[in-house]
């Protein structure tokens, strides 16, 4: 009996032991099942937003499909090919990002920024001879350190070589306004900026002008904005403006021919060959007013003369009655004497 008993609490144990098994077991599956379908949704989640980034993409051009079907195109894989168009989109935004936060600030306009250079020099040269200097754009590279070469297309426009630092540039120049002796307005054009340019000219003696240069810089480039912080490009205009002064004060003023005609709005409405002309004719005129001048002085001069001989002709007359008197009186004399005579007899 006793074995019998101990029989059937040993299969009870084991029917225990293989239900409790089986309970890990099945709880072991669900689990599994559960976080199978957590996978599964996550990365259906995750193909569902891909495709509607590839939908969207496509519908805005196909900047993102386009981009990944080039490169599969180039060869490289598929994988390859969305990891490489998905960093190339966040550089830009990062670029972009950054143009921001060094190009404007927010609230304010889109206007860019510009630069005023404002520069006075006074030069000890003739008025004629400082304007002349300045037109003559091919000479600057020869005393500034900022101009590399100018070469003049016609009257109104030139090309300029620039250096600022390291950095080199050209600008296309258009003259909008030129007035001998006065002023000279200008506009330039480069893949660097633009400018808008004023330069003026002031006698203050017959040896002494005074020129005042004004412009207006818009930077154009990271390089050119970062350089504008540090006012480079100002400290090279100053520079050069003062090389100007120093050539200009030993330049012989009988050597310095410049360009004398006009412009008005950007086109030329006075050649330098009338102007020239002009010139020579009204100091021909002055020549003759002077020659007249000349002449009507001496005629007065003659007339003068003829009066100063007029009045000693006079005074001659007025002097010979006197001697007529005086020759009377001795005429007297001698008859006195010989009635004295006669008396004696």
């Amino acid at each position: 009996m006793a074995d019998t008993k101990t029989d059937t609490d040993k299969g009870d144990a084991k029917e225990q032991a293989g239900s409790g098994l089986d309970a890990l077991r099945d709880e072991l599956v669900d689990y599994l099942g559960a976080q199978a379908e957590h996978l599964v949704e996550k990365t259906g989640e995750k193909l569902t937003g891909l495709t509607q980034q590839l939908l969207d993409s496509a519908d805005n051009g196909g900047g993102f499909l386009t981009g990944v079907g080039s490169r599969i195109l180039k060869g490289d894989s598929p994988l390859k090919a969305l990891v490489s168009q998905k960093a190339g989109d966040i550089k830009d935004k990062v670029v972009e990002g950054a143009k921001s936060l060094f190009g404007k600030s927010k609230g304010k306009s889109d206007r860019p920024k510009m630069t005023n250079i404002i520069e006075v020099l006074d030069i000890g040269q003739p008025l004629r001879t400082t304007y002349d200097q300045w037109t003559q754009y091919d000479k600057f590279s020869g005393f500034t350190k900022g101009v590399l070469s100018v070469s003049q297309s016609d009257e109104v426009t030139s090309d300029w070589k620039l250096k600022v630092g390291p950095s080199k540039r050209g600008y296309k120049a258009s003259v909008r306004e030129q007035i001998p002796d006065q002023r000279i307005v200008w506009n330039s054009e480069g893949p660097k900026g633009t400018t808008h340019g004023c330069v003026t000219f002031h006698e203050l003696a017959p040896e002494l002008t005074r020129v005042v240069l004004v412009v207006e810089y818009f930077p154009a480039g990271f390089f050119e904005k970062t350089g504008n912080i540090w006012r480079a490009q100002g400290r090279r205009l100053r520079l050069d403006f003062k090389h100007f002064q120093r050539y200009v004060s030993f330049v012989d003023p009988d050597e310095v021919e410049g360009w004398r005609g006009e412009i008005r709005d950007g086109e030329v409405v006075r050649s330098h060959e009338e102007a020239v002309e002009e010139e020579q004719r009204e100091a021909g005129e002055e020549g003759e007013e002077g020659e007249e001048g000349e002449e009507g002085e001496g005629g007065e001069e003659e007339y003068e003369d003829e009066y100063d001989d007029e009045e000693e002709g006079g005074e001659e007359d007025e002097e010979a009655p006197d001697e007529e008197g005086d020759y009377e009186g001795d005429y007297e004399d001698e008859e006195e004497e010989d009635e004295e005579d006669e008396e004696e007899r």
